[in-house]
């Protein structure tokens, strides 16, 4: 740890739910909001805030829109096959060759962007504080989501995999970091809680039982994220955590290929944006 941030955004993953949080953030870019300290994203959300930090507003809608209902990003056959569900090297070659972030307009400012990982070998949480050299790889390796793509992407010569599994809002890493005001941006509806499903009891305990620690961080996957909702609902004493959360009539799922859907679920993230700016400025 360097310095303490007293104020932070962290933004959560989801899947193709985060096209909420990328018309949030693009809102907050019309409104020239950002008045952060510290960043910290995991999978789509830290995609998501990259866009954001570079100025582009625009961008992830349009990879959520387009570049991601393409047949090449999700093929059932292909995963049937033995191969990924979700092509994320065909993705960022795709997207860095056409729409690639603006690395200069996301690192000038001099503020830290961290990214969330999973370290395969421990099961643990890993915050990678990014750079122009490693960002675009990074984000790679925080949405490869286990079993939907079968690769373990290295980051500083060790195997990593989606955020999400080990720590899918990182709020306690903000408060770590020094962090007392906090906007959280989450990919779920604010009553959501997390519960055990067939998915990650079964499916995902079998593909992992190769990987036992990845497997262990997977098991605790439920019980870590109530404990994050719990801590965001009762912080500690002296910091402050703004909530933002998808309404209730948010009907986009993890692997939504729907783009009316998709659509609606963006603009009810830019059409939250003025309220949320207004609440962190205490109107």
């Amino acid at each position: 740890m360097k310095q303490p941030y007293d104020t932070a955004l962290v933004v959560e993953g989801g899947g193709m739910r985060g096209v909420f949080s990328t018309g949030l953030l693009d809102g907050f870019q019309e409104r020239r909001f950002n008045p952060f300290a510290l960043y910290i994203g995991v999978s789509s959300g830290a995609s998501n805030l990259a866009a954001y930090l570079a100025g582009m507003a625009g961008r992830n809608r349009l990879i959520y829109l387009d570049y991601s209902l393409r047949p090449q990003f999700i093929s059932i056959s292909r995963f049937l096959a033995g191969g990924h569900l979700l092509d994320l090297d065909w993705l960022w070659e795709n997207t860095i060759r056409d729409i690639r972030l603006d690395l200069a307009a996301i690192y000038g400012p001099g503020k830290p962007f961290l990214v969330g990982l999973t370290d395969v070998g421990t099961g643990r949480a890993v915050f990678k504080d990014t750079a122009p050299d490693n960002l675009e790889h990074v984000l790679l390796a925080s949405s490869a989501v286990p079993l939907y793509y079968r690769n373990y992407p290295e980051v500083d010569g060790k195997p990593m995999t989606d955020g999400g599994v080990a720590d899918a809002i990182p709020v306690a890493e903000a408060l770590r970091r020094g962090a007392r005001r906090i906007m959280v941006v989450r990919s779920r509806r604010r009553d959501y809680r997390k519960r055990p499903g067939l998915f990650d009891q079964w499916v995902m305990s079998r593909y992992l039982r190769r990987r036992p620690a990845l497997k262990e961080a997977m098991m605790k996957r439920v019980a870590c994220y109530n404990e994050t909702l719990d801590l965001i609902r009762r912080p500690p004493d002296g910091t402050e955590i703004v909530e933002i959360c998808p309404p209730d009539a948010f009907r986009v799922s993890r692997l939504c290929r729907n783009h009316d859907i998709l659509q609606e679920g963006y603009d009810q993230g830019r059409a939250e944006a003025a309220a949320a700016v207004a609440r962190w400025n205490g109107r």
